[in-house]
C-alpha cells in the first residue's frame, strides 16, 4: 500500500472514534483539552492496537487463504465500511440520547475504545491478507490521526453540537469500501 493509502484507511477507520468523541464534547458542559486528549489517547491507542494484533492473526493464517485473501480484504472493509455508512444515514429520533454521555470513566472509555476499535482488528487482518504493507507505518498513522481526530471531535461537538456525526461516519464508510475495492482490483488484475 501506498503512504496516501495508507493515509485515507487511518482517517476512514478514525471515523467512528471521532464520532464518539463528538457526542463526547456534546454532552459536555465545557470540553477541555484535556478531555480531548483523554479521548484521543484511549480511542488512538486502541485504534493502533487493533490492527496490529489484527495483522499477526492474519499472517498466522495467511498461507492457509492465501488464494481468497483479496476476497476477504474486500469482503471484510466492504462490510465495515457499509455497517458505517448504515450508521451515518441512520435518522435519531428526535431528543433520541446517545448514551454515550460524557462519563470519562475508565471502565467507559475502555468500553468505548474497544467497541469503536473492532473495526480496526478485521483492517488489519485485510492487511496481512493484502501484502506489501508496512504495519508499523499503518499502526503509528491509524493511531495518530484517531488521536488527533478524537481530540478535535470532542471540542467540534461541544462548539457546533451533533451536524458532523453522521458526516464523519459517511466518509469513513466510503473511504473503507474504496479501499477494500482498490484491494480487490489489483488482485484481479484491473489496476497495476
Amino acid at each position: 500500500m501506498t503512504l496516501l493509502e495508507l493515509l485515507l484507511l487511518a482517517v476512514g477507520l478514525s471515523m467512528d472514534a471521532f464520532a464518539v468523541s463528538i457526542c463526547k464534547g456534546l454532552a459536555m458542559r465545557r470540553a477541555t483539552f484535556r478531555a480531548g486528549m483523554t479521548c484521543g489517547i484511549w480511542f488512538g491507542g486502541f485504534q493502533a492496537l487493533m490492527p496490529l494484533i489484527g495483522f499477526f492473526l492474519g499472517t498466522l493464517f495467511a498461507d492457509v487463504i492465501r488464494a481468497i485473501d483479496h476476497w476477504v480484504a474486500f469482503v471484510l472493509l466492504g462490510l465495515i465500511g457499509a455497517n458505517m455508512l448504515k450508521e451515518g444515514f441512520a435518522k435519531k429520533e428526535e431528543g433520541e440520547a446517545d448514551g454515550k454521555g460524557a462519563d470519562m470513566s475508565i471502565k467507559t472509555m475502555f468500553v468505548l475504545a474497544v467497541a469503536t476499535s473492532i473495526d480496526a482488528l478485521a483492517v488489519g487482518i485485510s492487511l496481512a491478507m493484502a501484502g506489501n504493507v508496512d504495519i508499523w507505518t499503518a499502526v503509528a498513522l491509524i493511531g495518530l490521526f484517531t488521536c488527533f481526530f478524537c481530540t478535535a471531535g470532542v471540542k467540534i461537538g461541544n462548539v457546533f453540537g451533533n451536524r458532523f456525526e453522521d458526516s464523519a461516519q459517511i466518509a469513513g464508510g466510503v473511504i473503507l469500501i474504496l479501499l477494500g475495492t482498490k484491494i480487490l482490483l489489483e488482485h484481479l488484475g484491473y489496476l497495476a
